[in-house]
């Protein structure tokens, strides 16, 4: 089976400034010193997740990005950086959040993991299987950045999970045995939740499905199907006039019948193109973060819908 991610690349954006920028609150008020426990700073939804299932109750997490925020736009705060450096360890993503990886890179904070050294990254604006791929330069971003949303796709975030589990048992190692066993029961979880969407996905009318916003390009890759992304990599792009003209063609050509966009920016232009196209609209969403829109309480729940989402507009059988 060929199997193809087609991405349109966007601008990338600019390291921002550690200095009096803007405020962005966390999502818990405590410090992250001093509480007795150990105290880890997630970056944002999906590596908080990861720390709370494998830490247990022996971690105190505070999350950089508060919830209903566009975790690409974070610029992190000297509040947030004063929290980086009373924690025992960050847990962040890299090439995600810029002003997260400049506020890291000068923390003092002992214990530094970066999830995208615990799987394997690919370049953006390439087909994988071999296709060419078609590039939209238009927005001035360099070919060849890494896509980093490597959660959605449950083989890699199982990897990222094993690694998180190994960097606390270092770190904390009386709570060694416990982080341990919280780590093989999440990846079980995670295995399981990989074997659903291999036979949810596995015989469908189509194998394209049109979104918004290019995060959804692994799990593409991972179940045979081929992401069209009306964005690139950053949620808030605008597709030029040619590219509208393109995915509507394409949308005709590959029985494409529903517009999928995300819950944490708006759903304007999936409508519009929606709209011209005579196409339906639903939310695929990509768990940057859970609020009361997230069809689900957390990041198991919410793949769940977002597989009954691409069923029923894949046409599965």
């Amino acid at each position: 089976m060929n199997v193809r991610r087609r991405l349109i690349p966007v601008a990338v954006a600019a390291v921002a400034a550690l200095g009096l920028g803007t405020l962005s609150a966390c999502s818990s008020d405590a410090v992250a010193g001093g509480t007795g426990r150990f105290d880890v700073v997630a970056s944002f939804y999906p590596m908080a997740f990861l720390a709370e299932r494998i830490g247990g109750g022996h971690v105190h997490v505070t999350t950089l990005t508060s919830p209903g925020q566009e975790p690409h736009d974070l610029e992190i705060s000297p509040k947030q950086i004063a929290l980086l450096e009373e924690s025992d360890a960050v847990l962040y993503l890299k090439n995600l959040q810029p002003s997260v990886d400049a506020a890291v890179a000068q923390s003092p904070v002992r214990t530094k993991i970066d999830a995208a050294s615990l799987t394997t990254l690919e370049e953006h604006g390439t087909e994988v299987g071999g296709h060419a791929a078609a590039h939209d330069t238009s927005h001035g971003e360099e070919p060849g950045a890494e896509d980093p949303h490597i959660w959605l796709d449950p083989v890699r975030y199982a990897q990222v999970a094993e690694g998180v589990g190994k960097a606390f048992e270092k770190a904390d190692p009386g709570h060694a045995a416990d982080y341990r066993r919280n780590t093989a029961a999440l990846v079980k979880r995670l295995d399981e939740l990989n074997t659903r969407f291999e036979k949810g996905l596995a015989h469908t009318r189509t194998r394209v499905f049109l979104t918004t916003h290019a995060a959804f390009g692994y799990l593409a890759e991972r179940y045979g199907l081929t992401e069209e992304a009306i964005s690139g990599l950053d949620p808030e792009s605008e597709p030029s006039a040619a590219r509208v003209r393109e995915l509507e063609t394409m949308a005709r050509a590959d029985r494409v019948g529903t517009v999928f966009y995300e819950t944490l920016v708006s759903d304007r232009t999936a409508r519009t193109i929606a709209g011209d196209a005579g196409l339906r609209t639903d939310v695929l969403d990509p768990i940057e973060g859970i609020t009361d829109r997230s069809r689900g309480r957390d990041y198991l729940t919410v793949q769940e819908a977002n597989l009954a989402a691409l069923r029923k507009a894949l046409g599965a059988e």
